[in-house]
C-alpha cells in the first residue's frame, strides 16, 4: 500500500503539474473572453435559478438540478480543502482558489449548455447527458467519452463517497467522541434511503438541504469575521502578496512558493467548485428548461455560491485567524486548522463547524451518487446501473471507517483525469457554445423554446 500511495503521489505530481494548471485556468480564461465575460449575467442567472420553467423537457426543475450540483460541490472542499490549500500553499492559495472560481463561471456555464444541447433520453423519457454525450455527439469522439465516464465512476467512490463519509465520522469523533462505526451505519442508512429513490428523491432532499447548510455555515463564518474584523485588511494584503511572491515561514504560515500557491489554490478550487471537472453537467442535463442557455446560466451560479461566496469566506476566516492567533494556529492543517478557527466562537463554534461539515459532506455523497450512476449507465446500460446504487451505498460504510490520505490523493488524481477530456471537449466545442449563447442570450431570445428533437436511445442504452 505504501508503494501504491507513492505511485499515486508521483502521478499526482504529473497530472497536477504546470500543463494541467495551464489547461484548466487557460480554459477558464479562453471561455471567459469568447463569451464576453458571461460573469456579468450572474445576478440574472440567480433570478432564473429560482424561476420555475414548466414549458421545457426534463426530469427535475432547474433549481433541483442546481441544488443537486451544489450538493455535490459544496462539500469538504469548502472546509478541509481550503484549509489544506492554505496550510501547504500559503495564504496566496486563497486568491488562486477565488480566481479559479471567478473565471470558472464561464466554464461551468459552457458545461451546462453542452449538457442540455447534446442530451438524449431513454425509452421511458429519462434524460441523460454530460461530457460523455457531448464528446460523442458533438465531436464524434466516443472513445474520449468512454474515458471520461470510466474516470467519473472511479472518482465517484473517492471524491464523492469515501472522503466525504470519512470526514463526517472523523469530525464527529474528534468533536463529540461519537463512535465512527455507529456514525457510519447511520450515514449509510440515510444515504440508502435517499439514493435508492433515484434522481427525484436526491433533488428533493438537496433542494431542502442545500440552502439550509450554506446559510448555516456562512453565518458561522460571518461571526468569526466580525470577531477578527481588525485583521481583515491585513488578511487581504497578505493573500494578494503571497499569491505572486514566495513566502518564508512566518507569522503562523508555512513557507511557500508561487507554484505551490497556484497548484493548491487551483486544485482545491476545482475540488470545491468542480468547474472544468465535468461532473455538474450530468445533473444539468436532467433539468426541465426551455433551452440550453437558460440552464447554462442557472448552472454557472453554482460556482458563484460555492467559490465566490463560501470558499472566499472560509479563506478569510482562516487567514484572519492565523494572523490573530499565530501561536495557536501554527502547524495545524486541514480540518484541525478550520476547527481551531471556529473555536473562537465560544461554546458553539465546534458545533457550527461540525453541522456544516456533516451536511456538506452528506449532500456531496448524494450528488455524486447520481454522477457516478449516470456515467456507469453510459458504459454498461440502464439495468446494470441499478446495482451501482447498492455498491455505492455499501462503500459509504467502508469510507466511514477506513478512508485516509491515500483516498484523498487518489481523488485528486482522478479529478484531473476527468477534467482533461472534458476541457478538451469544451475548447473544441467553443464555437457551438458561442453560437447558442448568441441565439438565446445576446439576441434576447431567452424565453424561446428549443424545438430540436431530443434523440432517444434504445433500452440497451448508452454506448
Amino acid at each position: 500500500m505504501e508503494a501504491l500511495h507513492g505511485a499515486i503521489l508521483w502521478l499526482n505530481g504529473i497530472v497536477w503539474g504546470p500543463p494541467m494548471l495551464v489547461l484548466l485556468f487557460g480554459t477558464h480564461l479562453y471561455l471567459t473572453f469568447r463569451l464576453k465575460f458571461i460573469q456579468k449575467y450572474v445576478f440574472k442567472a440567480i433570478k432564473l435559478s429560482v424561476t420555475k420553467d414548466d414549458s421545457g423537457a426534463g426530469d427535475i426543475s432547474q433549481f433541483g438540478a442546481l441544488a443537486t450540483a451544489l450538493a455535490a460541490t459544496i462539500g469538504t472542499g469548502n472546509i478541509v480543502g481550503v484549509a489544506t490549500a492554505v496550510s501547504i500553499g500559503g495564504p496566496g492559495a486563497v486568491l488562486w482558489t477565488w480566481l479559479t472560481g471567478f473565471f470558472g463561471i464561464a466554464t461551468k456555464y459552457s458545461e451546462g449548455l453542452l449538457a442540455v444541447k447534446y442530451r438524449v433520453k431513454t425509452s421511458d423519457g429519462t434524460m441523460l447527458g454530460g461530457p460523455m454525450y457531448a464528446l460523442e455527439r458533438g465531436l464524434n469522439m466516443k472513445w474520449l467519452g468512454v474515458l471520461f465516464a470510466v474516470f467519473t465512476v472511479i472518482a465517484s467512490f473517492g471524491i464523492g463517497n469515501m472522503t466525504q463519509a470519512n470526514s463526517i465520522t472523523s469530525m464527529l469523533d474528534a468533536s463529540f467522541g461519537f463512535n465512527p462505526v455507529i456514525t457510519g451505519v447511520i450515514v449509510t442508512i440515510a444515504s440508502a434511503v435517499v439514493i435508492l429513490g433515484g434522481v427525484q428523491a436526491i433533488a428533493k432532499v438537496c433542494e431542502a438541504l442545500v440552502p439550509f447548510m450554506a446559510l448555516f455555515y456562512i453565518v458561522g463564518c460571518a461571526i468569526i469575521l466580525v470577531i477578527n474584523a481588525s485583521f481583515i485588511p491585513q488578511a487581504f494584503a497578505t493573500i494578494f502578496a503571497a499569491a505572486f511572491t514566495p513566502q518564508a515561514a512566518a507569522g503562523g504560515f508555512a513557507g511557500s512558493t508561487i507554484m505551490l500557491a497556484m497548484r493548491y489554490g487551483i486544485a482545491r478550487g476545482l475540488f470545491s467548485n468542480e468547474a472544468g471537472l465535468g461532473s455538474a453537467p450530468i445533473a444539468a442535463a436532467a433539468a426541465q428548461t426551455k433551452n440550453p442557455v437558460r440552464q447554462a446560466l442557472v448552472s454557472m451560479t453554482g460556482v458563484f455560491w460555492d467559490t465566490i461566496v463560501v470558499c472566499l469566506m472560509t479563506g478569510l476566516v482562516l487567514v484572519t485567524s492565523i494572523l490573530k492567533n499565530p501561536d495557536v494556529m501554527s502547524g495545524l492543517t486541514g480540518a484541525a486548522l478550520t476547527s481551531a478557527a471556529f473555536g473562537q466562537i465560544k461554546g458553539v463554534g465546534p458545533f457550527i463547524l461540525s453541522i456544516g461539515l456533516v451536511t456538506f459532506a452528506f449532500s456531496t455523497i448524494l450528488g455524486w451518487s447520481y454522477y457516478g450512476e449516470k456515467a456507469f449507465e453510459y458504459l454498461f446500460g440502464k439495468k446494470p446501473a441499478k446495482y451501482y446504487r447498492f455498491v455505492y451505498v455499501a462503500v459509504v460504510m467502508v469510507g466511514s471507517v477506513s478512508a485516509n490520505a491515500f483516498v484523498w490523493d487518489l481523488s485528486d488524481t482522478f479529478n484531473a483525469m476527468m477534467a482533461i477530456p472534458n476541457l478538451v471537449g469544451l475548447i473544441l466545442l467553443a464555437p457551438v457554445i458561442v453560437a447558442e449563447t448568441k441565439k438565446y442570450l445576446w439576441d434576447n431570445n431567452l424565453d424561446e423554446v428549443d424545438t430540436t428533437p431530443i434523440p432517444q436511445i434504445g433500452t440497451k442504452d448508452a454506448m
